[in-house]
């Protein structure tokens, strides 16, 4: 366990946006190389930092960290009391790893000052459902979850990560009958400066915006297929203030494509579908590709892999492989995460 902390510490840069350059010649297939294999594990939250080191959680409390250079894996299995836990959400900073389980009670992990993992946040009710974390910077950062209480569950910390506040419903949208978010990828947070997108689903799709790091709040409709428990946005990405797409649709019903995918110009303020009715149908992640100019995009999940060259409107299929998420080291190397496995992907 120190030995894994030590690494996190040591290698735990936030990843920033680079100076853009031309864009690449277009994408038309991609190579997969699996890097980490556990049958055991559902791996849904991955954080790749400028090093090119690479963070995960998943289920059974298992986490770790892999280091490029020199091609090595360090895990670990995070226990406490007698919980099984379950992590679908992580997030570094330059000082620490913050990991977060998803069920009652949920459990915010911290880096500690002595090497080991320390709970920094604990919540306990029938309905704690907690979906997705990130960063604004190394001091502040966000945790969303299901609606308790008639809104969002939103936690914030502004030291660091070592304390965290529960947002009063008094401050965020009132939620929607049947409003929730999907703990499927760890992406239904996007940020860009001090803006903030939170995508939920359900019975309701909408987009929950704080244009000053989670102080105040709005929220507006979406086109977004909703109505069902397993319908909605899963996955959102931002590729600067203005230029947004989100991904979704029913994951117990893979192959439609009606209304599960949807951009924006305008920050979020308005949505439009695209690509409606044709491939892919649903996916649990979205990505812009970095030095893209906001025109390239993957998208992923368990029936596959797809890539669009024009903001989404249209969409080639690269592969059947199926992972949950996906995270980009550069314009054409890529981590993804799935049902047992952890691969690069490189784009061609």
């Amino acid at each position: 366990m120190r030995i894994l902390t030590s690494l996190l510490l040591l290698t735990a840069i936030l990843s920033c946006k680079q100076k853009e350059t031309p864009i690449k010649p277009e994408i038309s297939s991609v190579e997969i190389e699996e890097i980490f294999k556990d049958s055991t594990l559902s791996i849904r939250a991955i954080d790749v930092a400028s090093d090119k080191s690479l963070a995960f959680a998943a289920n059974n409390g298992v986490f770790g960290l892999y280091n490029p250079q020199t091609d090595e894996w360090a895990t670990a299995t995070q226990n406490y009391d007698t919980l099984n836990l379950q992590f679908r959400a992580v997030a570094r900073t330059s000082n620490d790893f913050f990991m977060l389980s998803v069920e009652n009670p949920a459990l915010l992990f911290k880096t500690g000052e002595n090497g080991e993992m320390e709970v920094v946040y604990k919540e306990e009710h029938e309905k704690v459902f907690y979906d997705a974390l990130s960063f604004w910077n190394s001091e502040e950062g966000i945790a969303i979850g299901d609606p308790i209480d008639g809104c969002m569950s939103i936690i914030i910390t502004r030291d660091g990560g070592e304390t965290w506040t529960k947002l009063p419903c008094e401050v965020l949208p009132k939620s929607m009958e049947g409003e929730a978010a999907f703990a499927a990828s760890n992406t239904n947070i996007a940020i860009v400066g001090n803006k903030t997108w939170v995508a939920t689903g359900g019975k309701t799709s909408r987009i929950l915006f704080s244009g000053d790091k989670g102080k105040s709040w709005e929220a507006s409709g979406t086109p977004m297929v909703n109505g069902e428990n397993t319908t909605g946005i899963y996955s959102v990405d931002f590729y600067d203030e203005t230029n947004g797409f989100a991904i979704g649709g029913d994951y117990t019903k893979p192959d439609e494509s009606k209304a599960n995918k949807m951009r924006t110009s305008d920050g979020g303020k308005t949505w439009q579908l695209v690509g409606d009715g044709e491939e892919p149908g649903y996916r649990s992640c979205v990505q812009y590709v970095p030095n893209s100019q906001g025109k390239k995009l993957v998208a992923i999940g368990f029936k596959g892999i797809d890539y669009s060259s024009d903001s989404g409107s249209t969409w080639n299929h690269l592969s059947d492989e199926g992972f949950y998420t996906l995270q980009f080291l550069n314009d054409t190397v890529a981590y993804a995460a799935g049902k047992g496995r952890i691969a690069r992907l490189k784009f061609q």
